[in-house]
């Protein structure tokens, strides 16, 4: 049975029929919501059910449409652009809201700066970075640059900067997307610790074991509408997927096709050495899902990049179809059936101010030209195509890439890189970010390429998704493949017996 909002004299911050509406595309429908103090409430829901954008409203970054917002009971109109700080209100950004020409102590001061007399105490804002960071068990230098700074690390000190600002409630999208096992560790250690002050937490994650680990209450929204507000106790995870979707989700994993031993190897590595990975080999055979694992930092994707001509290579060899590929010759590899799917979607994949048919067919533009001008009709049934075969669902075709949800943006980059035709395929992080019901679709579309002959490449630092999808699996350490496994050796204790360095044996190719 579904638990109604909490009354606002229990409450210390809630939304009353919160709407909101873009232009005439309606994307949230009277929506209750609250948050008590010293509770973890989870908000879920597929993407584009609404979760984002209720978020940014109840933190001052949109404005809602209808309905309103109570803080102690009291309603309020939220200050704009982030000052609703004031009022105790932080929002840890799904996009890092950083300045790469900042320092991390910078960063974390950015806007509240220690100084006397006009001069900034540099030496105080240094020491509290630090006492936040080791707080946090994050081991990165305060007077280093954002800009020096790896994606993970970069989510720790949105962290500590949300947590140094003695926030009443802080809501955190996606916190744990690029972040270790070990690193989440940490950052659930300083959650329970400040719940136990009477902080409060509003958690956005798709990490349905996450969920069920450290929140109190859930709510789960479908469709921009309110579906069901529950203990997290009274739920396990099937339950919440259930509510996400709408319907069972009986098959998350397609079943494996085994490829032929004898199958034509299509890519082969040999001793491929960069700034970081150590002479790494490795082959891949047709109509073959073979996984990357290993921690953050094991250098999956810096091995993939100079595979895929993206990064240096300072010696070995990359075979496609038996030919040597350049270094440093991407445009060489995807015109010769190699394509890379980065994990960062939206800093390096798609294009946000744009549209889907320019995203979609930027890579392969020379596909749609006709007597050196751009074909608007060849793009657009390309358009038609894609969004039919990925399952594209957008209320309107002119939206821009950034606004569409992170399930319709991974699509988009799936069907982008698809348009080049390639029968070798990279996917870095295939789901990072997105809802459960998609991901189920993403793994159908991988096992549905490679049964059409094609061969893919999965990195992923989520070990059930790795094991459910592919049929062999490499693990890395420190930038060496010191694992390569199959067969009944595919199971978690044995790839994190790898990637933590307990085991080690020589990967045959």
């Amino acid at each position: 049975m579904s638990e109604p909002a909490a009354g606002p004299g229990h409450s210390l911050l809630a939304a009353e029929r919160i709407s909101k509406s873009f232009g005439e595309v309606q994307v949230l429908f009277s929506v209750d919501f609250d948050v008590r103090p010293g509770e973890v409430h989870a908000l879920m829901g597929e993407n584009g059910a609404g979760k984002s954008t209720l978020v940014k409203i109840l933190s001052g970054f949109e404005r809602p449409s209808a309905g309103r917002i109570l803080i102690d009971g009291q309603p309020v109109t939220l200050p704009q652009n982030g000052a609703a700080e004031a009022l105790g209100i932080v929002l840890i950004h799904q996009e890092f809201n950083l300045a790469d020409h900042l320092t991390v102590a910078e960063s974390l001061f950015l806007g509240r700066e220690i100084g006397r007399f006009g001069v900034l105490d540099r030496k105080t804002m240094r020491a509290e970075t630090r006492r936040v960071l080791d707080e946090l068990g994050a081991r990165i230098d305060e007077n280093a640059l954002i800009s020096s700074l790896a994606v993970a690390d970069k989510q720790m000190v949105e962290i500590a900067k949300a947590i140094s600002r003695r926030a009443r409630i802080i809501f955190m999208d996606e916190p744990t997307a690029v972040l270790s096992r070990e690193e989440t560790a940490l950052l659930f250690k300083q959650v329970r610790r400040l719940k136990a002050q009477g902080v409060s937490f509003v958690f956005v994650s798709h990490k349905l074991d996450e969920v069920m680990e450290i929140t109190d209450r859930v709510t789960v929204l479908r469709d921009g509408q309110w579906v069901k507000t529950a203990p997290t106790s009274d739920l396990d995870g099937e339950a919440i997927a259930q509510l996400m979707v709408g319907r069972e989700l009986s098959s998350l994993y397609p079943a494996k096709d085994e490829p032929d031993v004898d199958e034509n190897v299509v890519l082969s590595v040999k001793g491929l050495t960069t700034a970081y990975v150590k002479d790494v080999s490795f082959e891949l055979r047709k109509g073959e899902v073979l996984g990357f694992s290993g921690l953050i930092g094991s250098g999956r994707t810096e091995l993939m990049e100079a595979v895929a001509g993206l990064r240096p290579r300072l010696s070995g060899e990359v075979l496609l179809h038996g030919a040597p590929l350049a270094p440093l010759a991407f445009r060489e590899a995807n015109g010769r059936g190699l394509a890379y799917m980065t994990k960062d979607r939206k800093g390096k994949g798609l294009l946000l101010d744009e549209g889907m048919t320019a995203n979609l067919t930027l890579q392969s533009i020379d596909r749609h030209v006709r007597h050196h001008y751009l074909d608007p009709a060849s793009e657009a049934r390309a358009m038609a195509r894609a969004k039919r075969r990925f399952d594209i669902r957008v209320r309107d075709d002119k939206v821009r890439a950034g606004r569409m949800s992170g399930g319709n943006q991974q699509k988009l980059l799936l069907a982008k890189i698809m348009e080049t035709e390639p029968d070798v395929i990279i996917i870095d992080e295939p789901t990072r970010g997105i809802d459960v019901g998609t991901k189920q679709q993403i793994y159908h579309f991988i096992a549905a390429l490679a049964r059409e002959g094609r061969s893919i490449i999965v990195i992923s630092s989520e070990m059930p998704e790795v094991i459910g999808l592919c049929t062999r699996v490499a693990v890395m350490r420190e930038g060496e493949l010191v694992g390569l496994l199959e067969g009944e050796e595919v199971s978690e204790q044995v790839i994190m017996r790898y990637a933590a360095g307990l085991k080690r044996r020589e990967a045959a190719a």
